[in-house]
């Protein structure tokens, strides 16, 4: 008989087969108390209780659970104790404000509110049925002692969660991805990187990111132990690989530049030759691919995805054939964004544009269905972003054809931002451009044509965007114009006007 594939098959069966190792060992130091170190079998149990809690609030299968958290234990907990359970959760980038909060709260239909203590403020004013502060009210929403209902066996197809992603409106989209996406996601993964209960993972992503979300249900069906990190900081994660033994973890190359910061500054680097990284948002320049190699003596792994496609699509690690190469030449070789995973298919269409099509692309986009047609076209996932395939069959990323920036693994909605500018009276016309950064990969700069009379300052448009919008996506630079490069019929030339930001690099696009 043919079962649903579910994401509550990963705890099942972890439960099972790794009942008393060491499931998670929770950030020490956090405002909440922390849960410290679960087994398998005690992970289950708090799942299984926060499920009973939902229960006890009548929250039903496909009810919206939404979370605003730092990496915790709790949190971690959450992505069994909702989804196994049948009801969606809806992870929030902590980093965003009241109205951005809000705004996803409100448009997803979140019944339920996990705040982080550290993000109480945050929340403070949020209009939503049930909220409970993480390690405050525990013995509100995790009900021990309750005899829980078994895991609710949804339709494989049934939305397990809800992603909001930057986009290219000023609106974030909410990405639907289905119990099948995730548990192919997991599983794909999981063969090409190899993971294995020999494995311990460290949670360096937030748990809300496209790479950070899709890692629990790939690691835990494996018995893996998971350490979760509340900050990303370069010593910490190379103290947590010491003292844990690590041996995989994901960064964007924003986190690989702190490793290796931090690295330099020791007498023996931990992991050597044990350690996997995997790496994703934008490739690292090659040079990095070749110090994480020989200063860090680690396995350098590179794959590229989106939040829309669970998010594994290629994935380029270190073959056999390459073992003769120089560190040099083998980071030319990783650079690349890589193959498509098992079970993807990927084209670059006559205009640059990657397409996908496969088991991991997601459902739709949430109450969007103009956005869900335009991005799922003719039987193929439209990514927005410029590649090419090589003679090899290896994918290269070249340009971003989403007015997107990527600055240390996050997405910045270029509309977005120079909406915001533009209701600032001083602002007559705005383009707002990512160009490079050495520890961001890219930063976030506004050029700016001031409106007729108006002496607005750098400064001010500056604060003008922090008291509005998430601090990651504010501009870090304001440069003032006479005039800015448009096309015959009006369209900004953004090509045009980042082209002297990125002189000398290969493309305009990095991580």
């Amino acid at each position: 008989m043919r079962t649903p594939l579910t994401v509550a098959d990963h705890l099942a069966r972890a439960e099972r087969v790794y009942p008393d190792r060491i499931g998670v060992v929770d950030e020490p130091e956090q405002p909440a108390p922390s849960l410290g170190s679960l087994s398998y079998r005690e992970l289950g149990e708090l799942a299984r209780a926060q499920a009973a809690g939902l229960d006890a609030l009548g929250i039903e299968v496909g009810d919206r659970v939404a979370v605003v958290s730092h990496n915790a234990g709790r949190l971690l907990t959450s992505f069994f104790g909702v989804c196994a359970s049948g009801r969606v959760l809806v992870p929030v980038n902590f980093r965003l404000n009241p109205e951005e909060v809000g705004y996803i709260l409100e448009h997803s239909g979140a019944r339920v509110l996990l705040v982080d203590p550290d993000l109480e403020d945050v929340c403070a004013d949020l209009d939503v049925e049930h909220r409970f502060v993480l390690g405050r009210d525990d013995d509100r929403i995790f009900r021990r002692g309750v005899e829980p209902r078994p895991w609710a066996e949804p339709d494989e197809d049934a939305t397990a969660t809800i992603n909001y992603t930057s986009g290219t409106t000023a609106r974030p989209k909410g990405v639907q991805m289905t119990h099948r996406n995730l548990w192919l996601n997991a599983a794909t993964f999981g063969w090409h990187v190899g993971v294995s209960d020999r494995d311990v993972y460290l949670h360096t992503l937030p748990m809300f990111h496209a790479n950070g979300w899709g890692m629990p249900f790939a690691v835990t069906a494996m018995g893996v132990p998971q350490i979760v990190l509340r900050e990303v900081d370069g010593y910490e994660i190379l103290r947590r690989v010491a003292e844990h033994g690590v041996t995989l973890l994901c960064g964007a190359p924003a986190v690989v530049a702190m490793v290796l910061d931090a690295a330099a500054d020791l007498d023996e680097v931990p992991g050597r030759g044990r350690v996997r990284i995997v790496v994703a948002g934008a490739p690292p320049p090659t040079r990095t691919i070749e110090r994480v190699e020989t200063e860090l003596g680690w396995e350098f792994v590179q794959l590229y995805g989106l939040t829309e496609t669970a998010p594994l699509l290629t994935i380029n690690r270190t073959r056999v054939e390459w073992d003769e190469l120089s560190p040099a030449d083998r980071a030319a070789k990783l650079v690349r964004a890589g193959v498509p995973a098992v079970g993807i298919d990927i084209a670059v269409d006559d205009e640059g544009e990657i397409l996908a099509r496969g088991n991991h692309i997601l459902a739709g986009y949430w109450e969007q269905p103009d956005a869900s047609v335009e991005a799922l076209r003719d039987g193929w996932f439209h990514t927005g972003d410029g590649g090419a395939i090589d003679d090899e069959g290896y994918l290269s990323i070249v340009d971003r054809k989403k007015d997107v920036i990527i600055s240390g693994g996050e997405n910045v909605s270029s509309i977005e931002v120079e909406d915001t500018l533009h209701a600032h009276p001083g602002v007559a016309e705005v383009a707002v451009i990512g160009v490079p950064h050495e520890r961001w990969g890219e930063t976030v700069v506004a050029l700016v044509v001031r409106a007729e009379g108006q002496e607005v300052s750098e400064r001010e448009l500056i604060d003008h965007c922090r008291e509005r919008l998430a601090h990651y996506k504010c501009p870090t630079a304001i440069e003032f114009r006479d005039a800015l490069d448009r096309t015959a019929t009006g369209k900004l030339q953004k090509f045009k006007l980042r082209a002297p930001f990125w002189e000398g690099e290969d493309s305009q696009i990095k991580g």
